[in-house]
């Protein structure tokens, strides 16, 4: 039996989300159903400890079901010894065309194939961390592969593995109505959402 279908199996008895991914989502109802305990009133995957400012003030941007496993990553992190923060959250489309543009109409260099509407950030579901050493914020470092082991056991995407544009900063949480659909199906249904003001998280 594969992991994921064991994870699934789990996750279908506690009747959480079934994705196959053990989550925050998915710890926080093993802890609710074997602790038992009460947690300030709230889900215990949305009662994991805030994190530091700055990357609360983008975890505050992201969909409310990224922001518990925003929050785990970088508390992860620590515990294994490596300093991150939360540094890109929710993009505009504005925002979006603006970074297209780097490299291409404007200068400097590349840092993205997507358009507004074709990046995951434009929708809340996608963050990209910063690795630091006390104040001094690292853009390059082996730390990132690191980081991103940490994310994929939490069930995030990274974009380390990605491709076309590697992208070791970047972290997303892909819905699970999107398991099956290509990178390119979902932005699709993920831009109708926005259009038709549905949630993204249905």
């Amino acid at each position: 039996m594969r992991i994921e279908d064991m994870i699934a199996a789990v996750q279908k008895k506690l009747g959480v989300q079934v994705d196959g991914r053990a989550g925050t989502e998915t710890w926080g109802a093993i802890y609710a159903q074997i602790v038992k305990a009460k947690v300030d009133g709230v889900q215990p995957a949305e009662a994991i400890s805030e994190v530091d400012a700055r990357s609360e003030k983008v975890i505050a941007t992201l969909q409310p079901q990224v922001r518990p496993l925003a929050r785990a990553l970088v508390q992860k992190a620590a515990r294994n010894g490596i300093q991150i923060k939360v540094i890109s959250g929710l993009r505009t489309y504005a925002e979006q065309n603006a970074l297209y543009a780097q490299g291409r109409t404007q200068p400097g260099r590349k840092v993205t194939n997507a358009r507004g509407g074709y990046s995951n950030h434009n929708f809340g579901i996608a963050f990209d961390v910063g690795v630091f050493e006390g104040t001094r914020y690292l853009g390059e470092s082996p730390k990132y592969k690191a980081v991103g082991a940490l994310g994929m056991e939490l069930g995030l995407e990274w974009g380390g593995s990605w491709k076309s544009i590697v992208d070791e900063p970047h972290f997303q949480l892909r819905p699970a109505w999107a398991t099956d659909l290509s990178e390119r199906q979902m932005l699709a249904q993920l831009r109708g959402f926005v259009a038709d003001d549905r949630p993204v998280f249905a």
